[in-house]
């Protein structure tokens, strides 16, 4: 005679709570929390690492975006040219060469009479990174000469966009792209404005 199998007990309760349960630890509870967390984290290093300013002469048409080198085109047709030094303690010295046309007219090659600004705005920009930024003011010394002292440049090489301009009735601009810190840099139109031979 076989012996009856006992029948399994459904009614079989676990004897820990539910919130006791690792199952429950880890997948209901655990990988929510978690995935809320690193969202946070996201969220605020995203904004603590977010894309800086466009700095430069750009506006805004409707929808379209245009860049204005209004500016650069002036520079191109005085002539303007610049050579920038930079000593080991900071201080910049900036030379503004007007062409030796408008030096011996006493004239830009404008018409307008040949002027020196009381002073320059410099914007050294670095590539990446606006807290390496500096905006200096060149004071006129004399003649042609400019300077602003104790500019902290990071040590660090690096690329940096640079801007001379004057914001005065000639409204013009010099721009050069170097890897500072460096000795000099020299300013020149940009060659684009040049007509095709």
């Amino acid at each position: 005679m076989s012996t009856p199998t006992q029948s399994p007990n459904f009614k079989h309760q676990d004897s820990q709570p539910w919130y006791k349960n690792y199952m429950v630890i880890i997948f209901v509870i655990g990988l929510p929390a978690f995935v809320v967390v690193a969202c946070l984290w996201f969220v605020y290093y995203s904004y603590q690492i977010r894309d800086s300013v466009v700095r430069d002469d750009w506006y805004m048409d409707g929808k379209t975006l245009y860049h204005d080198v209004s500016r650069d085109k002036l520079t191109y047709d005085l002539d303007l040219h610049g050579q920038m030094q930079f000593a080991d303690n900071g201080d910049i010295t900036f030379y503004l060469n007007y062409p030796e046309k408008s030096l011996q007219s006493g004239k830009l090659l404008n018409g307008t009479p040949l002027v020196y600004p009381d002073e320059l705005a410099l914007s050294i920009s670095h590539a990446t990174d606006i807290k390496k930024d500096r905006d200096v003011v060149l004071q006129h010394e004399s003649g042609n000469k400019y300077s602003a002292p104790a500019v902290s440049i990071d040590p660090v090489k690096a690329k940096y966009y640079l801007q001379v301009s004057n914001d005065g009735t000639e409204d013009w601009r010099m721009r050069d792209v170097a890897k500072l810190p460096r000795a000099k840099v020299s300013f020149d139109p940009l060659p684009v404005f040049e007509k095709p031979s």
